[in-house]
């Protein structure tokens, strides 16, 4: 079973209240081949939110305790990312994912591209929070790009 960001398969979960269509993911979540999971919205958040990013490094260092996950208010939802993030993993446990397909470039889900921190739109190595528990955990984590390329 695959696991895959709930956005790729057109669900409208993001920040802004939009998906990221990718038919292929949704075609795999039509064939019950692939499971939709949204880390932010089990963390707690609801949509639209403001956006948010890693200030201080990547979601490595936020479990680890030497990041923070800041909205682009000031307001630190760390912990909302991380409550997400296990909510995540126990689901990947559960159905037993033999690979991880998340949302490139978010501080959730980037699995190796994020964004700087500093809300302008550069991004930099990194991943995000739940991909970095996810692959702590032994768990395959992949972009969808990368993704697409392997069906390739």
């Amino acid at each position: 079973m695959i696991l895959v960001s709930s956005c790729l398969a057109g669900l409208e979960v993001r920040y802004n209240g939009t998906h990221s269509l990718n038919n292929k993911i949704r075609k795999l979540v039509e064939e019950n081949k692939a499971i939709t999971i949204c880390p932010e919205l089990l963390g707690g958040f609801s949509t639209p939110r403001d956006p948010a990013e890693i200030i201080g490094g990547n979601g490595e260092d936020v479990l680890d305790g030497k990041a923070k996950v800041m909205d682009q208010t000031g307001k630190d939802v760390t912990q909302l990312y991380l409550n997400g993030a296990y909510a995540a993993l126990e689901k990947a446990k559960e159905i037993n994912a033999t690979i991880v397909v998340l949302k490139e470039n978010s501080p959730s889900c980037g699995s190796s591209m994020i964004y700087n921190g500093k809300f302008i739109g550069k991004k930099i190595e990194g991943m995000g929070v739940t991909s970095a528990l996810l692959k702590r955990n032994g768990f395959k984590v992949i972009s969808e790009e990368q993704f697409v390329e392997t069906l390739l």
